[in-house]
């Protein structure tokens, strides 16, 4: 079992190292193809880790399915049952954390719902009277499409060519569903530790992706920058005296400089450069790496107390895990 608890570290450990390369690939590409990657990273991260956490859980259930009695194991590999123990313990802890996260996230869409009692709809727009300006794409809840939410305040403080890309932002988000890759995030970080640095990279990405849809329906980038500037700035005052509405993603998401100085620049494209699309293939490799070393685990365990039961009928010696 000394290779299989390596492997096992290896796994765990891997993370640390694939997300800070899953976060520099998104730097790499057009913000679409950014959040695809980190979302895939997220996926691919987190059920690599519960593979590997299944795998030793289920060494001791496997050995007692295959016959093989506990003191034997016990004797073959010393560490199988503390470990899945531990194995199990820390699943259960995902599992809590999981449901927990599940129904803040369901706890919050409810409350930003019921924040626009008073709104007066207009298609997919909820006008919310409302001094503070606030504006945000509010996910579909029981049955109800959904909709953009935008105080009165905020209209106030835009112009009528301003408000058409803060409207085609918000919109983008709702066509994207980007809603469902910022939860993907949020719940693979109750996996392990080193994913919770992925949704904010996420979120500023996903709020990328917003804006060039909505430079891309105005047809003026820079009309877009000082709108979207505009609007964040105002909400950011609002969200500091504790009047934020915003259930997920809002106008003043993510670092907005960054965002502004993008959208002064040309459209994104997909990195050409021969040695830029090298190292993005080579990011996206070591994190796809990281993640099957789970599923390799799971499956090399497996393998491993199978051919340890057919030892005990003289069938096969297993080698390489003790």
């Amino acid at each position: 079992m000394t290779l299989a608890l390596a492997v096992v570290v290896l796994t765990l450990a891997l993370p640390w190292g694939a997300v800070p390369a899953a976060r520099r690939l998104a730097g790499l590409l057009p913000p679409r193809e950014a959040c695809a990657a980190l979302t895939g990273a997220a996926l691919l991260l987190a059920g690599g880790t519960v593979a590997a956490l299944i795998g030793l859980l289920h060494v001791p259930f496997l050995a007692s399915l295959e016959r093989i009695p506990l003191s034997h194991a016990a004797a073959e590999w010393p560490a199988a049952v503390p470990v899945a123990a531990v194995a199990g313990a820390v699943l259960a802890f995902q599992a809590v954390l999981l449901v927990r996260r599940w129904y803040e996230r369901r706890s919050l869409l409810a409350r930003a719902w019921a924040s626009t009692g008073g709104a007066v709809p207009d298609g997919d727009l909820l006008v919310v009277p409302d001094a503070e300006p606030q504006a945000f794409a509010l996910p579909g809840w029981r049955g109800r499409g959904g909709r953009v939410v935008v105080t009165t305040g905020m209209l106030k403080t835009l112009g009528p060519a301003e408000r058409e890309v803060l409207l085609g932002h918000e919109r983008a988000h709702l066509t994207g569903r980007h809603h469902l890759w910022s939860v993907t995030a949020y719940l693979a970080a109750a996996v392990h530790p080193a994913l919770r640095s992925l949704r904010p990279a996420l979120d500023f990405h996903l709020e990328r992706w917003a804006d060039e849809s909505a430079a891309s329906w105005v047809g003026d980038r820079r009309l877009a920058a000082t709108a979207i500037a505009r609007a964040a700035l105002a909400a950011a005052s609002a969200e500091k005296a504790g009047k934020s509405r915003g259930p997920l993603l809002s106008v003043n998401t993510g670092p907005v400089p960054q965002r502004v100085e993008a959208l002064l620049r040309p459209v994104p494209v997909r990195p050409r450069a021969r040695r830029t699309q090298a190292a993005a293939a080579g990011l996206m490799t070591a994190v796809t790496v990281s993640a099957l070393l789970g599923l390799g685990l799971a499956y090399g365990l497996h393998e491993y107390v199978e051919c340890a039961a057919r030892d005990l009928l003289g069938g096969c010696r297993p080698i390489g895990w003790v």
